[in-house]
């Protein structure tokens, strides 16, 4: 293959590629490589333009007469770090000194070495939320066994102790595999109509035994569309296409989350109606408002409510049953409806958590 053949084809790769001489200079970079590394490669050393030990020494390797083989190449700029697996393939005859022209393939891993951090931050906090309650329930029975043996009161009341902690891990465990089984489904788009009113109408009825125990007034209220906005779909209702069982499963929560956090004899109201989308929703769209008269969020932390085991308040989050898990689930279920979260909260002024459902 002449240079200019091998030119052109690495001009249609999406990816950097470089194409070393035998010198060990940059005889060839497509356009990708030159946006990555500057236009001044071309002719340069390859120990000027990449100027990283380790990818240097296995590119002397590779030339000198090895195998292909491959390298890490970390760059830095303002955005932050990225990260590159180098292939590096020998080409061509070998020269005079047995020095082999080599080609240069870029592939960005940087989305691989995040996932790997957060699956090893996952492995963390799992360990470390189950690891609190198991610790307490054995130091219960160690207790149980030995100075409270024959304490009647004593046993009661670290036999409650130890209920709620199983319960708290249970509860934990359910929402692993709950979170589990929205993530194999998020690209998975629902097809199955469904009633939202009426979904809504479940969550009141699911939860109006707990808010009347704390107080709170709960109720739906159901909004006239927004004026000019015509579709088929919204005078058919309050219909879209979904998977019930999860959307159920997002306004349970939201609306158990605005109870919890909301404050005691505080009224809770969710709030459904079309409106007209924008950004990526297109054409109209369901929207429904959780709103609580709380304590409100501080806005530096709306921005990681949806990560998994963040809380505000840990110990709050904790002693209310909380598994730190739920918000993640919420964002995962609207993910795969094609829809959008959004959080607004001011301290003192109480919290609206609004989900945005395309109807198809």
């Amino acid at each position: 293959m002449t240079e200019g053949t091998l030119a052109e084809v690495m001009e249609a790769v999406p990816e950097p590629m470089l194409y070393l001489s035998a010198e060990g200079e940059v005889a060839l970079a497509n356009p990708a490589a030159r946006a990555l590394l500057g236009d001044w490669i071309v002719g340069r050393s390859c120990a000027t333009v990449l100027r990283q030990p380790g990818l240097l020494g296995r590119i002397e390797a590779v030339q000198a007469g090895g195998a292909p083989g491959e390298a890490r190449l970390q760059l830095t700029d303002q955005t932050g770090e990225t990260q590159f697996r180098v292939r590096i393939t020998p080409t061509g005859p070998a020269g005079p000194r047995g020095q082999r022209a080599l080609m240069l393939h870029f592939t960005d891993v940087t989305h691989l070495r995040e996932a790997e951090e957060m699956r090893r931050d996952f492995v963390a906090n799992v360990s470390h939320e189950l690891r609190t309650p198991l610790t307490a329930v054995l130091g219960f029975i160690e207790t149980l066994r030995g100075p409270a043996k024959d304490d009647t009161a004593a046993r009661e009341r670290f036999l409650g102790i130890m209920e709620a902690e199983a319960r708290r891990m249970n509860r934990l465990v359910s929402d692993l595999l709950s979170l589990s089984r929205v993530e194999a489904q998020e690209r998975q788009r629902p097809s199955t109509e469904v009633d939202l009113k009426a979904v809504l109408e479940g969550v009141i009825a699911a939860l109006k035994p707990t808010a009347e125990d704390r107080g709170n007034a709960l109720a739906l209220e159901t909004l006239p569309p927004d004026p000019g906005l015509i579709h088929a779909r919204v005078a058919e209702g309050y219909r879209l296409k979904g998977d019930r069982d999860q959307l159920m499963q997002v306004f349970l929560n939201l609306t158990e989350n605005a109870l919890k956090y909301g404050g005691a004899g505080k009224p809770v109201t969710l709030r459904l109606g079309w409106r007209e989308g924008s950004g990526n929703l297109k054409g109209p769209v369901l929207s429904v408002e959780v709103i609580d008269r709380g304590e409100g969020i501080d806005p530096l932390h709306l921005p990681r409510l949806t990560e998994r085991f963040y809380r505000v308040d840990t110990h709050r989050s904790r002693a209310m049953g909380g598994t730190g898990l739920g918000l993640a689930i919420v964002k995962h279920i609207v993910n795969r409806h094609r829809g959008r979260l959004r959080i607004d909260s001011r301290p003192g002024q109480g919290s609206v958590f609004t989900v945005l459902l395309p109807p198809e």
